[in-house]
């Protein structure tokens, strides 16, 4: 959980540096230049999308942590809070993203995008729901299936790395892959975590 949003929030802070011209070095992959530059074109969608994704990468795993949790019940309902709303502003920018953007992985990238940030959103909109129903259980499992595809950007980075170092494609090719490969996973070991650990109420606390 911590390695995934570690990765992501290295690339928010690599992103917003290229963005600002502080970050001048080599692209980390052939092509990915023009793909600079096009986030560098708008500026303003990216930071949008980027922002609150480093807050979400920073709070999210807290709110799996059963020490934060039930020693410090009031910060988690507040950091829960601003997560769901980093959450929403990530998932509406993520639709829009590919329509003001060129992808590198061109239509398959975009569709990959647009299908699991619509789950995403639905996960958010039914872990919110659960909570304020006080479902806890129900409000767990929501929470594991939206968090496992928000940080799910720091698998696929790492995948295109395996795509470039062995496939010999450029990443037009492979770059939409990665992401459906990056996706899929998390969504089948969210499912298969939910599955394998069974809480009660009073384990996951309120």
């Amino acid at each position: 959980m911590f390695f995934p949003a570690a990765i992501g929030l290295a690339m928010v802070i690599r992103r917003s540096l290229a963005i600002g011209g502080v970050a001048t070095g080599s692209p980390p992959f052939p092509g990915a230049a023009g793909f600079d530059a096009d986030f560098s074109r708008h500026p303003f969608i990216t930071f949008v999308h980027i922002l609150p994704g480093a807050l979400f990468m920073i709070l999210g795993p807290l709110q799996f942590l059963p020490r934060i949790r039930n020693g410090y019940p009031r910060w988690h309902r507040r950091s829960g809070l601003a997560v769901i709303v980093c959450g929403y502003i990530i998932g509406v920018s993520a639709l829009v993203m590919p329509f003001v953007l060129r992808p590198v992985g061109g239509l398959n990238e975009a569709v990959a995008t647009s299908l699991f940030a619509v789950y995403f959103l639905i996960s958010l909109t039914m872990a919110w729901r659960a909570i304020l129903r006080r479902d806890l259980i129900r409000h767990r499992q929501w929470m594991i299936r939206m968090f496992s595809i928000g940080v799910a950007v720091g698998t696929i980075r790492p995948i295109v790395v395996l795509f470039f170092v062995f496939s010999g494609l450029p990443p037009q090719v492979f770059f939409g892959t990665a992401f459906w490969l990056g996706f899929s996973l998390h969504l089948v070991l969210a499912e298969w975590y939910i599955g394998y650990s069974k809480f009660t109420p009073n384990e996951i606390g309120n």
